[in-house]
């Protein structure tokens, strides 16, 4: 079984334990994920199944979605709502506008301090096991780009939001820095996921939804259709020619696609085989190649074009 299936990660679960979850309902070792998310955070967890996990460095970089709810007051340890506090709690008011500009003051590139619970290496450790064990923990601020962050309402000590922020963001120090800036510290109350690259919360299936889709045998049914996959890559579909071609690691003629880098190649309409990166003028290397595919039915391919198509 070959594929992608976003998940919408409950609460107390870690990524990885979604990942060791998928594994065990579909009866598949090579399971990954896409982005790691935070065990209080709940949302988008898109995974990567059987030979399409190569597909994971085309997402090192992925820009995210969410939508939170940041509590000021008093900051934690954590940066979060599962963390000791930081200090003793004080009495707020907030101005909505008051919040927005400050929020406007955050988006850009900025210099971000990752929370020293984090998987941030210190020494090759991830910060959260020095933190754990209340060593200290030095960090480096690293660059980050926040595209959108907009309040979108206050209610009491809270406030609601909504971001889209590059790769590598951390939401919680986003909430933390407000805090301080603001001199009455802050933490972030609740986190969800609502993208990640091209996935978004109308792609998810729970836990539960997989499970009883395994049960009945329409696992496959669940999967993300591959000509959704990348969809920044244009599309061809292969003929047989072009098909023996790749299979025998050979550079394959695109001439109508001579300005892209790199391309999806599908055999029929549903069965990914390969990515191909453009080597010299339209020629195109197949680097990664996909062995069986991944058809979303499981049923593979209906028959081989006999032309070549692109889109």
């Amino acid at each position: 079984m070959n594929g992608v299936l976003v998940i919408d990660k409950p609460q107390r679960l870690t990524s990885h334990d979604v990942v060791n979850r998928v594994r065990r309902i579909l009866g598949q070792k090579s399971v990954g994920h896409l982005g790691t998310l935070d065990p209080s955070a709940t949302g988008i967890l898109p995974m990567v199944v059987g030979n399409l996990t190569r597909l994971a460095q085309f997402y090192l970089h992925s820009e995210k979605s969410y939508e939170g709810v940041i509590r000021f007051g008093f900051a934690t340890d954590t940066y979060d709502a599962d963390g000791e506090p930081a200090g003793p709690a004080r009495a707020v008011r907030l101005i909505l506008e008051e919040l927005r500009e400050l929020a406007g003051e955050f988006r850009g590139p900025i210099e971000q301090m990752p929370p020293p619970f984090s998987a941030k290496k210190v020494g090759g450790v991830p910060a959260y096991k020095l933190a754990r064990k209340k060593q200290e923990v030095v960090l480096k601020p690293v660059e980050v780009e926040i595209k959108e962050l907009e309040i979108l309402g206050v209610e009491n000590d809270c406030a609601s939001f909504r971001a889209r922020v590059a790769s590598g963001t951390y939401m919680r120090s986003v909430a933390h820095d407000m805090g301080q800036r603001m001199g009455c510290g802050a933490h972030l109350a609740s986190l969800r996921r609502t993208a990640v690259a091209e996935f978004v919360l109308q792609d998810s299936h729970t836990l539960e939804e997989l499970e009883k889709a395994a049960q009945q045998g329409s696992a496959a049914g669940l999967f993300v259709h591959p000509r959704k996959l990348l969809p920044q890559f244009p599309s061809v579909t292969a003929n047989d020619q072009m098909l023996a071609l790749i299979r025998h690691g050979r550079a394959v003629n695109l001439p109508e696609l001579s300005k892209a880098r790199e391309v999806k190649v599908f055999e029929g309409q549903e069965r990914l085989i390969a990515i191909a990166t453009r080597v010299a003028g339209t020629l195109f290397h197949a680097g990664i190649v996909f062995g069986d595919g991944a058809a979303p039915t499981g049923q593979g391919p209906k028959g081989r074009n006999a032309g070549l198509a692109t889109g």
